[in-house]
Parts: structure tokens; C-alpha cells; sequence
């Protein structure tokens, strides 16, 4: 089996446009790169942030006719015919540029999920909790508490400085035969962890679809999934006696009345998800009921850990 790539930028189309417009010809994945050095900020559930100057990367299994080339010759090259039809019908409906912007490439048939992974290694935070791809080796070492986490479509693999606050700070805390909410669960790693940890039961919540499907398969490959309700935002949360958020600034400042409310008396509290320069002001939307808090850092970012007043 062979494929190829059509790369070109994104420049003033749409990203949805683009997408469409792909996958109605058959690309087989659809990937957006940033083309500069642009970091984008953690985004919220369910939504999408691309870069100023972004890349789009299309893959697409060739197809060939039945003509006299023996297939040796034909996977010598890319499809080229295949190509430049697909490259004629894009330009039809996003516009002529695009032909005069792409670039065609052929690409290895590989074992992409396999390549992907290569890696993603076994990660630890604080004293005992790791997190591993599914198909590791278990830590050496007897005490390991392990969370199985392979990369999806929804955010959390502890890769990122923000989870990997939240499950540094996690794996001090004492959670065990209590209840914690998981607010914007993404992959569900940090609710999975605190039930490895120890915690009696945990309350996902998201905004996304996706990131609730993806939470619920993982608690179930992680044994967990009998001790955790997902749910969306429209359900009330319940106290807890940890609550977590690894979000954005704006999100959590919004959202202080309510998550100050859904932590118990002498409960602990974590958000996540911003850059150092945002931790005053939302330190300061949970000052009142908050004491004790503290600002830990990593890179650019922080994770603000407090303890609600009894």
C-alpha cells in the first residue's frame, strides 16, 4: 500500500473549509502544523486554536489504474495522476492558489500508531504516581501507583507542564477514601490518578463529547471505571473533597463561585492551565475562601494548589 501527502498553507481559509474539503476527497488524516514558532495555550475542551501561520498536512492512500506499469514502478513514485486530480478538485473549491502553494510528497507506508508511540515513554510524578503507555514495561519499583494512558484525541498524557503539575501536587495529597471533581476531565488522567491513588470516587466533567468518550475508555482500561460518574457541564457538581481544574485563566476565574462552592471545608483545591503571569489574579478570585495557597512552576506555567478554610 502506498500513500502520499499534499501539504500547503492555510493562509486566510477556513480551518472547518479545509477539513471538509479534504475528507470529501478521500484524505485518509488531516493534520494542522505551525509553520513558525507559535505556542498555543492550552485550549479549553472541545475547542480548536491553530497558529497564524499553520500548515495543513493531508495523507492519502494512492490509487492506481490498471494500466501496463508493473506495480514496482508504479510505487516507485508518488501517485502523481492521483495528485493532481485531488490537488484540481481542492483548488475548485478553495480557490486556485492552492496548486500553486502545494507540495506533493510520497510517504513510507508505516505502522503509524506504532511510530507515534515510539515516543511516549513512562513518566513519573512526585514520590509514587506514573503514568505509562498501555503496552510498557511496569515501573521497577514496588510501590509504583500506575495509571495505563495511551495519546487520543482528548488532552492529558501528563506531557504537558500544566497536568504535570496537577499530578505532581496529586500524588502528596491525601485522597485516599475521599471523593474529588475532575473539572474539563479531557482524557480523564487526573481522575484516574486520584483513584489509583486511592480516592473513593471521582466526578469527570467536560464540556466536550469526546473527551467524556475518552475518559470513560480509560477509566475502564485502568480498572476504574466503576468508581467514576463522567458528566457534562450541565449536571451541578456535588462536594468534594478535592477539586481539580486544569482549564484556562479566564474559565477559572469565571468559575470560582462554583468550585469554591463544590469544595468541601478543609478540601483541597488545584487549577491548572495557566501561565505564570495569570496565577495573581486567579489566586485572587479564590483568595476568600481559600488559605494557604501556593503557586508551584514549571517552565512558563503554574499550578495554583490551596486549602479551603473550615
Amino acid at each position: 500500500m502506498t500513500f502520499y501527502e499534499i501539504e500547503f498553507p492555510l493562509a486566510a481559509l477556513s480551518s472547518e473549509a479545509v477539513e471538509a474539503a479534504l475528507l470529501e476527497i478521500g484524505a485518509s488524516s488531516i493534520t494542522f502544523v505551525d509553520r513558525g514558532d507559535e505556542p498555543v495555550l492550552e485550549p479549553m475542551p472541545g475547542e480548536v486554536r491553530l497558529w497564524s501561520d499553520t500548515l495543513v498536512r493531508a495523507l492519502f492512500e494512492a490509487s492506481y489504474g490498471s494500466g501496463s506499469g508493473s506495480a514496482e514502478t508504479a510505487s516507485a513514485e508518488p501517485a502523481s495522476t492521483d495528485a493532481a486530480r485531488n490537488l484540481g478538485r481542492l483548488a475548485a473549491v478553495l480557490g486556485p492558489h492552492i496548486t500553486e502553494t502545494a507540495r506533493v510528497r510520497r510517504v513510507e507506508n508505516r505502522e503509524w500508531e506504532r511510530v507515534w508511540l515510539t515516543d511516549w515513554k513512562s513518566m513519573r510524578f512526585g514520590r509514587r504516581l506514573w503514568v505509562c503507555p498501555t503496552a510498557a514495561e511496569p515501573p521497577d519499583d514496588p510501590n509504583a501507583v500506575v495509571v495505563r494512558l495511551d495519546p487520543g484525541l482528548a488532552f492529558g498524557t501528563g506531557t504537558h507542564p500544566t497536568t504535570a503539575l496537577c499530578l505532581q501536587i496529586l500524588d502528596s495529597l491525601p485522597v485516599a477514601g475521599r471523593s474529588v471533581v475532575d473539572y474539563g476531565c479531557g482524557s480523564g488522567i487526573l481522575g484516574i490518578a486520584a483513584l489509583k491513588l486511592g480516592a473513593a470516587h471521582v466526578w469527570a466533567v467536560d464540556l466536550d463529547p469526546q473527551a467524556l468518550l475518552a475518559t470513560r475508555a480509560n477509566a475502564i482500561a485502568n480498572g476504574v471505571s466503576s468508581s467514576i460518574d463522567v458528566q457534562g457541564i450541565e449536571v451541578g457538581l456535588r462536594p468534594a473533597y478535592c477539586v481539580m481544574a486544569n482549564i484556562l485563566a479566564g474559565p477559572l476565574i469565571e468559575l470560582a463561585p462554583t468550585l469554591t462552592e463544590a469544595c468541601e471545608p478543609g478540601g483541597y483545591l488545584l487549577l491548572s492551565g495557566l501561565l505564570k503571569v495569570q496565577a495573581y489574579e486567579v489566586k485572587a478570585a479564590y483568595g476568600h475562601a481559600f488559605e494557604r495557597a501556593q503557586v508551584v512552576e514549571r517552565d512558563d506555567w503554574c499550578c495554583i494548589y490551596a486549602r479551603r478554610g473550615a
